[in-house]
């Protein structure tokens, strides 16, 4: 009787366990939107304006921020109400996350940092619910900073989706619109976000008692480019013979990223000749990595193409005789 029991016994207990097992899978995709709730960072930046080089404006402008969440009671007694939320809006590389991040330093309160893709997810749903964890995390904090990285990738004009206006996007997007409305600015939560894209944004996010203002964050003008560089070469090791503000003319358009970048490719391009220093010749070979790419010596060139090239150089020249104010060309 005993061998016969043992069999069907262990056939017994395999289609239980098997039966457990589903139940499990499925108890974890059903909780997935609530096990992932939580995708923010929450921190006290010691970061401050002082570690920002330039954009002097930029600081003037968002420090009325800083000043409200220290001292509320000023804004208060006039009847003041500050902006719920500040746009800042420039090219990529400038800086805009720095900015947000000196503002907490600065205020001194807690930093909640999220990126707008963070939001998303396969499952419908989930994204409302990380922005309800968000604002009721904040509202626990009372004063604090909320930052939304590339708010672009969730706060993109509704209605233009193949879900007819109810995908897992525009219900994120609606959530955040009305926890935006619950709460006053008198509560000591400000809104920060970031984007290079402000034309795709919907206007609903972008109305007073949202948004409220945008502050743009530009590429860096020449002085500001300097100040950049100098943060970036401090612990480098320069010749004495480098000129940084001859490296700051001659980047017009690169960004704080591009800066920081191309110092640190000099210093390799010094490693590479084995130098000691830092020097010119870095700067220069590695402005030209930066912005045109490795070099490719094997790439022969046609005389029509030295032709056209020669006449492409000449002109630089000649602008550069002319034009000796201008930025390099």
């Amino acid at each position: 009787m005993l061998p016969l029991l043992l069999p069907v016994g262990l056939l017994i207990g395999f289609f239980v366990w098997m039966q457990r097992r589903a139940q499990g899978q499925m108890g974890g995709i059903m909780s997935i939107g609530r096990s992932k709730a939580k995708t923010y960072t929450t921190e006290r930046p010691a970061t401050t304006f002082d570690d920002i080089a330039g954009y002097e404006g930029v600081k003037q402008e968002i420090s009325e921020i800083v000043d409200f969440l220290k001292n509320p009671e000023r804004y208060a007694d006039i009847g003041a109400r500050i902006p719920k939320g500040v746009l800042l809006v420039g090219p990529p590389g400038t800086g805009k996350t720095l900015i947000a991040r000196a503002v907490a330093g600065e205020a001194g309160v807690p930093f909640l940092s999220v990126t707008g893709s963070d939001f998303m997810e396969m499952f419908v749903g989930v994204g409302a619910s990380r922005v309800r964890d968000l604002f009721e995390s904040a509202r626990k904090l009372g004063k604090a900073i909320i930052f939304i990285d590339e708010i672009d990738s969730i706060g993109r004009k509704r209605g233009a989706g193949m879900g007819g206006g109810h995908d897992e996007r525009e219900q994120t997007l609606n959530q955040m619109l009305a926890e935006m409305d619950g709460f006053e600015a008198t509560e000591g939560i400000v809104m920060l976000a970031a984007t290079n894209r402000p034309d795709v944004l919907d206007p609903a996010l972008l109305r007073p008692g949202r948004f409220d203002r945008q502050v743009v964050v530009p590429l860096p003008e020449r002085e500001e480019r300097l100040a950049i560089l100098k943060v970036h070469a401090a612990d480098k090791r320069m010749g004495a013979d480098l000129d940084l503000n001859t490296m700051a003319k001659g980047t017009p358009g690169m960004s704080g990223a591009d800066l920081a970048n191309l110092v640190n490719e000099a210093a390799l391009h010094a490693v590479r000749r084995s130098a000691q220093e830092i020097e010119a010749i870095d700067f220069e070979n590695a402005r030209d990595r930066v912005l045109m790419g490795q070099r490719r010596e094997s790439v022969a060139m046609s005389d029509h193409e030295k032709e056209l090239t020669a006449y492409h150089e000449a002109g630089h020249a000649l602008l550069a005789t002319v034009l000796q104010e201008a930025d390099p060309v």
